[in-house]
């Protein structure tokens, strides 16, 4: 085409074209339409563009948004200088699944006129992990960290293989035995014992809440040093419900907001009764907000974004003020996770919270001319992973009355700039699967999985097991082990 010295297509695949590059202002990178044929006469006039066609997201975009992957990585600062809070409660310890099988075989003396206690598939695994001692130890010193969508689930679809490999560590397994496990999850949204229930009925095995942790869990701890607080994002207003429980004494939603004045919303939306109803308006120029925390996705970018940028631009997080200098008494924001894209029931990933936070950093700083500081929780961030840690050493405790951390964990996930990133970064074994947001073949060359890439999780978990518990290992629980009405001698188990 006239004009046009080099294909759209060759200039990307070649280089990235650098917005401070010194090249020639009007010439045209974008074709224009041809139709069938080129020497057509058109009733219409070329004029050369004034502006270039090249993307803002450079000079706008903060710098974590532009190193999605391991390297060229840096903390954002916050309220708490260098350092973020998460949970250190101590959680209350359930009756381990490790039987005591003397006290339990003495409590048939204990029923006078009721037949004697048959062993019971837990007392026969609790005798043949006795007598394999070295398997055993090596299967207490291994634990898994799953992500939940795009490896076990797809929004409320099954991922058949996940089921078989949460039975499998659950106990179906040659030695009875459970193998420690959490769920590691940027999904978000739901008050974690809801979620759970979901869970667990999807993929038909228990999943606990002490196993369990979303991207706003270890937000929890922000409870304690901020009181009125804006939430925003998910479904209808169960994230209020979420921050409730976590303790926050003031919750506000921007629906509240929307239904005191709904001018603060630059694309005014109908409003249903079932919000206006739900909504608690009141006076918001009399309230001081503390701080912004993202839960979940958006539901309303237009005003969920409106009202941010007003409280990030206010004096000491007034409505309806503006600051003389807003990077002074700017109030803190948190982000749950930072995923871009996460899979769901849609053949393609969908854009999720990352694109919501990439969106208030470029408004931000096209406004201010200054970078949004802000803090993002959940995958990959160091926060996140220091906080399974603790949930991993209580579930220990919980299933083997042992409170330490195995040495040998494996992250299982789909998102590479996710999972894998922080996997790799906090020395944990990473398994990526192609059944969510990576599809890809090999393995990813910005954040390769250091354990290899598998086609689903259960290919994952087998090939972890067979490492660290032998290849002779036996992914399947059998009755011939027990040694009273089998025909297997338990002494041949090593």
């Amino acid at each position: 085409m006239p004009g046009a010295t080099t294909s759209p297509g060759k200039q990307s695949a070649d280089k990235t074209p650098e917005r401070n590059v010194d090249r020639p202002m009007f010439r045209r990178m974008l074709s224009v339409p041809e139709g069938d044929n080129g020497n057509v006469e058109r009733n219409t006039i070329e004029v050369p563009m004034s502006r270039s066609p090249f993307a803002d997201t450079n000079d706008l975009m903060h710098p974590l948004s532009n190193a999605p992957s391991s390297r060229d990585r840096r903390g954002s600062r916050n309220s708490f200088g260098t350092s973020l809070p998460i949970p250190r409660s101590k959680r209350q310890s359930r009756l381990s699944s490790s039987i005591n099988i003397e006290e339990a075989l003495a409590a048939a003396n204990l029923r006078p006129g009721m037949p004697p206690i048959q062993p019971t598939r837990e007392i026969i695994a609790s005798q043949l992990q006795d007598m394999s001692s070295v398997k055993t130890t090596a299967a207490k010193d291994m634990a898994f960290a799953f992500d939940i969508d795009g490896v076990l689930v797809h929004g409320d679809r099954l991922i058949p293989e996940g089921r078989r490999a949460l039975e499998i560590l659950n106990g179906d397994n040659e030695l009875g035995i459970k193998i420690p496990h959490i769920f590691l999850t940027n999904g978000s949204g739901k008050i974690e014992s809801q979620r759970c229930d979901q869970l667990s009925q999807i993929l038909g095995v228990p999943i606990s809440t002490e196993q369990f942790i979303q991207a706003h869990t270890p937000m929890s701890a922000l409870a304690e040093y901020y009181d009125t607080v804006l939430v925003v994002g998910g479904e209808k207003y169960k994230c209020r419900e979420v921050a409730k429980l976590y303790g926050f004494k003031d919750i506000i939603v921007p629906n509240d907001i929307y239904a005191a004045n709904p001018d603060i919303s630059p694309l005014k939306e109908f409003f249903t009764e079932e919000q206006r109803a739900t909504s608690a308006p009141r006076d918001f120029s009399k309230v001081k907000f503390d701080a912004i925390l993202v839960f979940s996705d958006s539901r309303d970018y237009a005003t969920d974004l409106q009202i941010m940028i007003d409280l990030l631009l206010s004096e000491d997080g007034v409505l309806g003020t503006k600051a003389k200098d807003p990077l002074a008494n700017r109030i803190p924001v948190y982000f749950s996770q930072g995923d871009v894209l996460c899979p769901t029931e849609y053949p393609i990933p969908r854009m999720s919270q990352g694109t919501f936070r990439i969106a208030l950093e470029a408004i931000y700083k096209s406004i201010t001319g200054h970078e949004l500081e802000r803090v993002v929780y959940g995958k990959p961030e160091l926060a996140t992973y220091k906080y399974a840690d603790e949930v991993m050493s209580s579930w220990m405790e919980t299933i083997h009355n042992e409170e330490r951390l195995p040495k040998n964990i494996y992250m299982i996930g789909d998102n590479p700039q996710s999972d894998i990133v922080g996997g790799n970064m906090y020395g944990w074994n990473t398994c990526l699967v192609r059944t969510g947001v990576f599809q890809g073949e090999g393995n990813d060359k910005e954040n390769p999985a250091n354990f290899g890439v598998f086609n689903n999780v259960l290919e994952a978990v087998q090939a972890a097991l067979k490492k660290e518990l032998g290849a002779d290992f036996k992914l399947n629980w059998s009755d011939s082990m027990n040694p009273v009405t089998g025909n297997q001698s338990v002494s041949a188990v090593e």
